[in-house]
């Protein structure tokens, strides 16, 4: 004769550990927690919330403030940094530009010398061509000389 067995609570396996019947209840997502109604239980005193929130606030609290500190400070330094960063590429690109105008001056020296030479050279041609002009000039007139002499 077979005794009715009243039915198991939901969420609880029945039978053997390895075989599974038809009809069985099995653990699932829609089971009810263990824990549910437990908040309800409580009941909750505002003063120990005030205690313990401001227990948890002292504790924390001085340490995010120097965290706080710490980086309002490297905030500033890195102010510092950029601005000196600025101002040290702009020093750079002076000493480029000072650099460039130094090649300019001596690139200006260079055809300055260049052109002092040419000049040397054209009074010297000039001084030549007017020898030459005047030994042209006193030869001419002798020869237009002798040439009157010898028609008269």
């Amino acid at each position: 004769m077979n005794v009715p067995v009243p039915p198991p609570p939901d969420g609880v396996l029945t039978g053997t550990s390895g075989s599974l019947e038809a009809g069985e209840p099995t653990l699932g997502l829609s089971d009810a927690s263990p824990d549910e109604g437990l908040i309800e239980d409580f009941a909750v005193e505002d003063k120990a919330v005030e205690q313990l929130v401001g227990g948890l606030l002292s504790h924390y609290l001085p340490d995010l403030q120097r965290s706080k500190q710490a980086l309002q400070e490297l905030t500033q330094n890195q102010v510092v940094l950029l601005d000196t960063l600025e101002q040290e590429i702009s020093k750079f690109k002076e000493c480029h530009s000072m650099l460039d105008i130094n090649a300019l001056f001596t690139e200006a020296k260079h055809y300055h010398a260049k052109l002092v030479n040419i000049r040397k050279e054209m009074l010297l041609l000039h001084e030549k061509t007017s020898k030459l002009k005047r030994a042209f000039c006193g030869t001419f007139i002798q020869k237009i000389k002798k040439m009157v002499q010898n028609s008269t």
